[in-house]
């Protein structure tokens, strides 16, 4: 029972305030703020392992050794840009992989078959990274496809008049690179590929993309009907758009082409309207996604590699980007077959050097 000296005050010492659970209480907020940063830290560690250990590679520096063309010639950055601000050249590349349930589901051929390079794009970001040029390689031009080494050892024969994207069926990465120098004279300072999944998932995390198509698609292959007009597609619509080439034109690669670079202009639109920054529930669905399906060179296969690209990159808008076809012609000895148009195809590649 609590007793009252004079002026009615506690005699218990405590002058009923209670300072004793005071420091009570607060160690135990202080446990929980650090339990709360504790798991905050955890959840970031395992997300950036998560992330990282999406990634494949592939070490083409070590596959092709010294003979290939030249680095491009760059001036340093800055002392006030910590940022990489030279040329870049990468090969980028879709494709049809055979690896995986959800890949075979999209049409990327029986579980444990190969894969083809359905997409190809040479990728010139300029110095300053302000601008870039995406040159679309037709899959079906016929090109001199070097000798590649194989992962498994020794190395292909040069084959003259082969498809182009027979070099990625062969070699794999690396004979895709090689082969690209060898009729580019332009050296390829990454490579990047991402697989039918990773494709879909992409654009379903980034939340659909807005195309119009100049006239009605109807493709039996790729399993794509739009009227002509505007369309806000999701992952497996787009990457059908991105096949489709029976259904549009001469029913050529060229078609399919130009429905690719649509999509890569309105994908660059997307990301720039997206508020990445301030959803992290989003932005890690589009990183899971992006990763999951990614292989790229071993300069780009960490999640700090990739990220510095890409803040690199955050002045190139939609509209500094230009989009071109390598220019051919149909080939003499085969008129489903291409071949590089010259001099122009010649002029375009000493453009990006």
């Amino acid at each position: 029972m609590t007793g009252l000296g004079e002026n009615g005050r506690d005699t218990d010492g405590d002058d009923g305030r209670h300072p004793g659970r005071r420091p009570t209480a607060l160690k135990a907020a202080g446990l929980v703020l650090a339990a709360t940063l504790a798991l905050a830290v955890a959840a970031a560690g395992w997300v950036y392992w998560h992330l990282n250990d999406n990634i494949k590679s592939v070490d083409i520096d070590s596959a092709l050794g010294d003979n290939r063309p030249p680095r491009a010639m760059t001036t340093p950055s800055p002392s006030a840009s910590p940022l990489p601000t030279g040329s870049l050249n990468i090969l980028v590349l879709g494709s049809d992989s055979r690896a995986g349930e959800e890949n075979h589901e999209l049409g990327g051929g029986s579980a444990g078959g190969g894969a083809r390079s359905d997409t190809a794009m040479v990728v010139h970001i300029d110095a300053g990274r302000t601008g870039a040029t995406f040159v679309s390689i037709p899959r079906d031009t016929l090109v001199t496809r070097p000798s590649c080494p194989l992962p498994s050892g020794g190395s292909t024969g040069v084959s003259y008049s082969s498809m182009f994207n027979s070099a990625y069926a062969v070699g794999g990465p690396v004979c895709a690179v090689k082969t690209v120098e060898s009729m580019t004279g332009i050296r390829m300072d990454h490579y990047i590929e991402i697989d039918f999944s990773g494709f879909a998932q992409l654009v379903d995390a980034l939340g659909g993309v807005t195309v119009t198509t100049d006239e009605d698609i109807d493709d039996e292959d790729s399993h794509l009907t739009l009227a002509a007009g505007t369309h806000h597609l999701d992952g497996e619509q787009a990457l059908a758009l991105a096949r489709t080439r029976h259904g549009i034109g001469d029913g050529s690669d060229l078609g399919r082409i130009g429905l690719q670079q649509k999509l890569v202009k309105a994908l660059l639109d997307q990301v720039a309207a997206t508020s990445l920054l301030t959803d992290p529930a989003r932005l890690y669905r589009v990183a899971d996604a992006m990763t999951a399906g990614l292989t790229t060179d071993t300069g780009l296969d960490s999640l700090s590699e990739l990220m510095g690209l890409g803040r690199s990159l955050r002045g190139l808008s939609a509209e500094a980007v230009r989009t071109v076809t390598l220019p051919v012609v149909p080939a003499a000895s085969d008129r489903n077959r291409v071949v590089a148009q010259e001099p122009e195809a010649g002029k375009l590649w000493a453009s990006l050097r």
